[in-house]
Parts: C-alpha cells; structure tokens; sequence
C-alpha cells in the first residue's frame, strides 16, 4: 500500500467489521437514552443494559466512527505533565482521587479482557514522558516529586531507547494499550444481547425537558421518550443552558501508521516539550505498526493542516527509519479551562440529563470512567469521583479567570479576522481537487473543486455563531477557529457544536 493522497484520512482502528443498525422511524419510549456510540455511549449503555434497564443508543452517523475511532488508544492515567499541577490546584486528595479513576478504567478492560476472552490486542505497557530540552528535565523532576507524594508507581530515568535526544523521562507503571473498536464491539455486542436498541444515522437534535420524562427529538422529528438521557456526542448537541461552547476549546491532533525495521523495545511515550510526539505500536500483519502521533493545535488555526503529517512522517524518518506509511487520521478533542473533564448532571436544576464532555485527548481512560459514574448517577449510586468531575464545580485551576478571558478574547479575534478576509482567488483558479478561501460574486466563500472537477462553493460563515471557517486541506473539511466546528467541503455538518449546515451556494 503507498502512501498516495487520495487514500487519506484513513484510520487504522476502523479496519475491522463493525455491526450496522437501521435508523430510528418511530417514536420510542425507553428507561435510558443514550446519545452517542463511541466508548462513553457503548460503556454507559453495556452497563445500564446489564443493570436490568431498558436502553437506546442514538447515534448520528455510524458507531464507533467518531473520536473513539481516531485515536492512539493508550490506556493510560499518565496524561501529560498533570499531577504536580493538579496538586497545586485542587490538592493532593483530588489529584490522587483522578489518579485513580484513571486506573480503575484500565482494570475494568483488563478484566473484561480476561473473564470475557475479549480478543483485542490488550497488554501491559510502562508509560513515559521525556524531556528533550533542559526547562522540561527540571519539570520532569517536579512531577516525579508529585508522583511520589501521591503513592504513584513510576521511577526517573536518564534517557528513552529511541533515537530521540531524552535528556530525562519519567516512568509510570502498570499501564496498557489496546485496539479499541474491537474492545467496544464486544462490549456493544453484550449490550445489544441484554436488550440494548441501538439506532445509526439518527440524528438527535434537542430535549424536550418538562423534569419528569424528557423527550430526545431527532432530526427525522421521532420522540424518544425517556427517564434519564446521556449526552455522550463528544461535544453536547444540547447547550441551551450549559453553554458549554464557551467553557471548552478544541484542539486537533494527527497520527499516523507507519512500519519500520527497527526492533521495538515496548512501551508507550509522550514528549513533555512541543511540539507534542506520541509513540507506541500495535499488531499488524503479524508485524508491528508504529503508530506516532501528536501536532496538536486548535481547531481552524494554524499552518496548513498538511504541514502537520508531514512534520510526522520527518520525524518518523530521523528517529525509526520510515520503512512504509499505510495510515494516516486526525481526531478532534474538547479541552476544559481547568482541564478535568466534565461527566455528571448537565446543569443545576437538570436532574435527568447527564453528559460527558472534555476529555483532553485522553478518551480511553476517561470515556471508561465516565461509563461507570454515568451509571451510577442513573442507578442513585454513590460514586467517589462525582463531585472531581462534576460540570457544576468551581474553577479552581483558574487563577483570576484568565483562561477565560483568553478563550474568548481568542475567539472575538477570529471573528473580526476572518469578517475582514480579502482574496483575490476564484473558482477559476482551482486545481482538481483544491480547496480555498475565494471571492464569489463579491463576497467572501469557500470553494473546493474535487478530482473530477465537479465544484463547491459554501458560505464559509459558521451557522453557530457566525465565525468564519478556514479550509483544512488534510482533511478537505471546513473547520471553526471559535468552537471548533467542522462541515464537509459540501457543507454537510462534521462535528459540532453547530446543527445546522453550511449554506451551499453553489454545486456544479
């Protein structure tokens, strides 16, 4: 297989069979609602379906296409250099209570794995981040002292055995790595098994909450009546009273699937410096596949997105030997001003809606946990991680309010930018399978012309709230600087929070 344009984005993960469902043509009454089939939709509901109650899964396009499918599937609870921070901002019992969440995520698909026969490429691995500049070897240092306060297991170590210039890094034991989708399949499998409905191509697009039995209205106009409803849609399709847009931003992040003759020692690596690098391996072939990722940025800002694999596939290069490049994707995550992800009741006063947002691109830990606190709210069970992750909480890791007051005078600048935009490129000036900002009777829009030439022309102006979209080459998608909004080059809706499609004005 090469490595030629037109194959990409392609995701390793999604190279299996997965189950199709029909879409949702009637109206439905059910104990639970869940919105969603990536791993916090599929874990809430195999938990809810064995708990003895009647659920549904709602999903917009296919299952398990979303994040859960584009990711470098590290189970892990070593997200970064956290924990210090973490001490300092909530305290040690906080920091140590999300320490161990983390881990408890990883037991649950340990243990599925062995009482069910889950065939999914699951192992032990050591988890490191590495310094390669002298300012990240004295944070390492730092947050080796943070692990040792907080019982951790790790261990400091001088260097990495790639070639990479370490100068430090830090060990945390006991973690693994898995391949998700087939993981999630099963636990799908199970759910539908116990009396799950799951329903594809339903797009769910507000509730209707009278605080007794709220109703999911789908795009299609069915009623899904229920007494609990779970947003699991990676960004909440439902923000009227949480304006969740504005207390998140998106960043994206790459990865890509390479081979390599080198003889890989294990284990699974994130750099501490920027730009960010991600290492780790899978089965493949009966080979291995080195799957390295990283490259993050906000959504809609930036070099062009291209750059990005290239400055992959480089590193690739001078650090393994780049023997052949079958994969490449993206994946977009949603980041919380302090950084902890939000999983609990959606809003004071909204006892029967429960959503999960925020993971900070570290979904396969987090996505778990929240399955099971999710649970536990629907069951009126105690949880000890209610109030950690709780959308309610006060911003602790927010000195004076910063961050939110960067966050949105970030995005007022994007707003204005883009108004004031001037280009003199037109349609006429598009290559075969180009994209491009371009004038188009006299305005600002957005134009792509695909392989065959046939061509595109949308209002780029975001139907959420009225930024201007910037084109994505890698991905031939239509992203938000704001809120991280994403539509098709035809401007068919990707990723939200927007609902509602670009305007297309043009299609020849």
């Amino acid at each position: 297989m090469s490595g030629s344009e037109h194959q990409f984005p392609k995701t390793f993960w999604r190279e299996i069979e997965l189950p199709t469902y029909e879409p949702l043509n009637e109206d439905l009454s059910v104990d639970v609602a869940v919105v969603g089939a990536g791993i916090t939709g599929i874990t809430a509901a195999y938990l809810l379906s064995k708990e003895g109650l009647k659920v549904a899964i709602l999903e917009a396009g296919g299952v398990l296409n979303g994040t859960t499918g584009h990711t470098t599937a590290k189970l892990t609870a070593q997200h970064g250099m956290i924990y210090d921070e973490f001490i300092q901002h909530f305290g040690p019992e906080k920091a140590r209570l999300y320490f161990e969440s983390h881990m408890n995520a990883i037991q649950f698909v340990e243990t599925m794995v062995k009482e069910n026969g889950i065939d999914c490429d699951y192992s032990k691995e050591d988890a490191y981040i590495y310094a390669t500049t002298e300012e990240y070897v004295d944070k390492i240092k730092t947050e080796w002292e943070a692990y040792k306060s907080l019982n951790i297991d790790g261990s400091l170590k001088d260097t990495i055995p790639f070639n990479i210039p370490a100068k430090a890094a830090l060990l945390m034991r006991n973690q693994a790595q898995y391949h998700p989708l087939k993981f999630l399949k099963s636990l799908l499998e199970d759910a539908v098994n116990a009396g799950c409905s799951v329903y594809e191509n339903t797009v769910a697009t507000d509730i209707e909450d009278d605080d007794t039995e709220p109703k999911v209205v789908t795009k299609a106009g069915h009623r899904v009546t229920c007494k609990q409803v779970i947003i699991a849609s990676h960004f909440p399709f439902y923000d009227k009273p949480g304006l969740y847009f504005a207390r998140m931003h998106t960043d994206r992040s790459y990865a890509i699937g390479i081979k390599t003759d080198m003889d890989y020692p294990g284990g699974i690596y994130i750099s501490a410096d920027s730009p960010a690098r991600s290492i780790r391996t899978t089965p493949y072939n009966g080979e291995k596949l080195l799957i390295l990722g990283g490259e993050n940025h906000k959504t809609g800002q930036g070099i062009d997105t291209l750059k990005h694999y290239e400055a992959l596939q480089l590193f690739a290069k001078e650090a393994f030997g780049l023997k052949e490049y079958h994969y490449r994707w993206s994946a977009q995550d949603m980041v919380t001003l302090d950084k902890l992800p939000f999983i609990g009741k959606y809003s004071e006063g909204r006892e029967n809606i429960l959503i999960a947002t925020g993971y900070k691109k570290w979904g396969m830990t987090t996505g778990i946990l929240a399955g099971h606190l999710l649970t536990d709210y629907v069951m009126d069970r105690e949880n000890p991680y209610m109030e950690l992750y709780s959308p309610s909480r006060a911003f602790q890791a927010d000195p004076d309010f910063k961050s939110v007051v960067t966050t949105n005078a970030d995005v007022a600048k994007h707003l204005i930018k883009g108004k004031l935009e001037y280009t003199d490129k037109s349609t006429d000036d598009l290559q075969m399978g180009e994209g491009s900002v371009v004038m188009y009777n006299g305005k600002r829009a957005g134009a792509y012309k695909d392989e065959n030439g046939k061509l595109y022309v949308v209002d780029t102006t975001c139907t959420h709230l009225g930024c201007e979209c910037e084109w994505n080459r890698a991905e031939k998608s239509w992203d938000c600087p704001c809120h991280g909004s994403r539509y098709s080059y035809s401007g068919d809706v990707i990723e939200g929070p927007t609902k509602k499609a670009l305007e297309l004005l043009k299609e020849e």
